[in-house]
């Protein structure tokens, strides 16, 4: 299986790019599932359901969200109904939507996608590795378990505790990616039980900023550590910043990883299609 995970979107300008690329590359990489975090892809603040669509409709299999899942009220309705759409797993129970999304993959196949949210410098959440815990004992992975791939985003700020996820689950998931920090990690790798893991994919949105933030108010809230005007997404060119992997068809785990960085400031990197 064919799989592309693309980090944080952020406001108008991750978002456009998204957009533009997402059919070419589901094309010339054949791809079974893109799974995209869109948190941010609202003017930097949260996913309203017009975007949503949006992303569905040029090649998004999954939207993942995180600690901007509830910054536009209008969302609270739409995850309700839309399966495809997710929050972190570990926040309390009855909080709208849910953490995971089992979606078809061509083949007849099956991919479990399921989302934690960290709580090192992060909202005080149920704890997330035993969340997962839970929902992985639920499936198994393989080509005759009742998924042939997992894909799990863990949401968290400090690297620690992105990569104590990924050794905790090394050999049960596809692919262990983190989101949040907006800058892409150079660690991409499979682990020594086949699961494939980067600390951090990286945003889709301008670098030219503060993580994604126009530079000018996102600075002076460290001069002056005093509130400012509300912050402003960056509105230059963007660069999509994700991972590629490709699994095993018998076991569901990686058999090949590489980063992908396309557009925008940053090095340029694509996988082998």
């Amino acid at each position: 299986m064919r799989i592309l995970f693309l980090g944080d979107i952020v406001g108008r300008s991750g978002r456009d790019a998204a957009v533009e690329a997402l059919p070419g590359l589901r094309r010339d990489f054949a791809l079974d599932l893109v799974v995209v975090n869109a948190e941010n892809a609202s003017h930097g603040f949260g996913l309203s359901p017009e975007m949503a669509r949006a992303l569905f409709a040029v090649g998004a299999d999954v939207l993942t969200l995180g600690n901007h899942a509830w910054d536009r009220k209008e969302i609270i309705p739409y995850i309700e109904e839309e399966p495809r759409l997710i929050r972190p797993l570990n926040y309390a129970p009855g909080t709208p939507g849910r953490g995971v999304a089992v979606v078809p993959v061509p083949g007849g196949r099956r991919a479990l996608v399921v989302q934690a949210m960290g709580r090192l410098f992060m909202e005080p959440l149920d704890d997330p590795f035993r969340a997962v815990q839970a929902e992985l004992a639920r499936h198994s992975l393989g080509a005759q378990g009742s998924v042939q791939a997992v894909v799990v985003d863990i949401h968290a700020e400090a690297t620690s505790e992105k990569q104590a996820m990924a050794h905790s689950f090394d050999g049960r998931a596809s692919l262990v990616i983190g989101t949040h920090t907006h800058v892409p990690s150079a660690d991409h790798r499979i682990l020594p039980g086949g699961t494939a893991f980067q600390t951090d994919a990286g945003m889709c949105g301008d670098y030219d900023s503060v993580i994604g933030m126009q530079k000018g108010g996102a600075s002076l809230r460290f001069w002056r550590k005093v509130p400012v005007e509300r912050l402003a997404p960056a509105e230059g060119t963007a660069t999509l910043c994700g991972l590629f992997v490709e699994t095993d068809d018998a076991t569901g785990l990686a058999r090949r990883v590489a980063p992908l960085r396309l557009g925008g400031g940053l090095s340029q990197a694509m996988p082998e299609a």
